[in-house]
């Protein structure tokens, strides 16, 4: 089954190498801008272009990314221990705009594994500077939390940017999914759903504290007791234009679970993040 998952994670990896190599090449591969045609013999003897010369537009011409370590770690009467690492990449275009949030989780309590979670997702966002602009994305993810051999998500949807500014960005989604989970016990749910998201950025006092949120309201429109949320709040001070301090609460509800598992999860981490995003 490892083999299985590396399998259906090779293409969302080896695409988005892909994507980082686009602007390398782009730059490498400079257009002939000495496009001239010469005059008739009686004409004058210098040279003049032909016509305005064009520039190609890049489909990528910014990368922005950012790297993240959160955890947590008590020992004692309960020994806990948290680790998760995340990655922010967004790779921008005039027209289009690509980015990916890969993250990692692993836990163990008294020795125990709680927790070895693996989420890898891809948003491709057409005219995503407009106020209006359309998108279409696909996730996997495993948890042993949840006792999820592998979800799979698919769709796309409409997006409207509610605030944009040098200090406040929130935009409003929505979206229908294509879902199918294999769980490690339970038989494969396959459904629809409507995703709605929320999502700011949010800086304050000159940018020396941050507030960012994230959150995932997705029902199931063939089953409305079938439904799944999931938030993200993360506080922020930067130290330098590179690093940055921080701590997030998450909180995640799934109403279809397997047998002997609890539909509600939360959990608070402190970290740094690094990056030029």
């Amino acid at each position: 089954m490892k083999n299985l998952i590396c399998f259906r994670f090779f293409p969302l990896a080896a695409f988005l190498f892909l994507l980082i190599s686009v602007p390398t090449l782009a730059q490498d591969a400079k257009p002939d801008t000495t496009v001239l045609k010469l005059l008739p013999a009686d004409s004058a003897t210098s040279a003049r272009l032909d016509t305005a010369i064009i520039l190609p537009r890049l489909l990528i011409d910014t990368v922005r990314y950012r790297f993240i370590g959160d955890g947590n770690f008590t020992k004692g009467n309960v020994n806990r221990s948290l680790m998760v690492l995340r990655a922010e990449l967004v790779f921008s275009g005039p027209m289009i705009n690509i980015a990916t949030n890969p993250r990692f989780t692993y836990g163990k309590q008294n020795g125990i594994l709680a927790e070895r979670d693996t989420y890898v997702d891809l948003f491709v966002d057409v005219f995503k500077k407009r106020k209006t602009y359309v998108f279409g994305l696909a996730a996997l993810e495993t948890s042993n939390l949840r006792r999820i051999d592998l979800r799979q998500m698919a769709g796309a949807g409409i997006g409207y940017r509610v605030v944009k500014s040098k200090s406040h960005d929130l935009s409003l989604t929505d979206a229908l999914l294509y879902e199918s989970t294999n769980f490690f016990e339970k038989a494969t749910v396959s459904t629809i759903r409507n995703s709605f998201r929320i999502k700011g950025k949010h800086s304050f006092l000159s940018d020396k504290f941050r507030l960012n949120h994230l959150t995932f309201i997705q029902p199931a429109l063939n089953d409305l007791s079938n439904l799944r949320w999931n938030t993200i709040l993360s506080a922020e001070l930067p130290l330098n234009k590179w690093v940055t301090l921080r701590t997030s609460f998450e909180n995640s509800f799934e109403s279809v679970v397997e047998a002997g598992r609890k539909r509600n999860d939360s959990r608070i981490t402190f970290g740094i993040s690094m990056g030029n995003k």
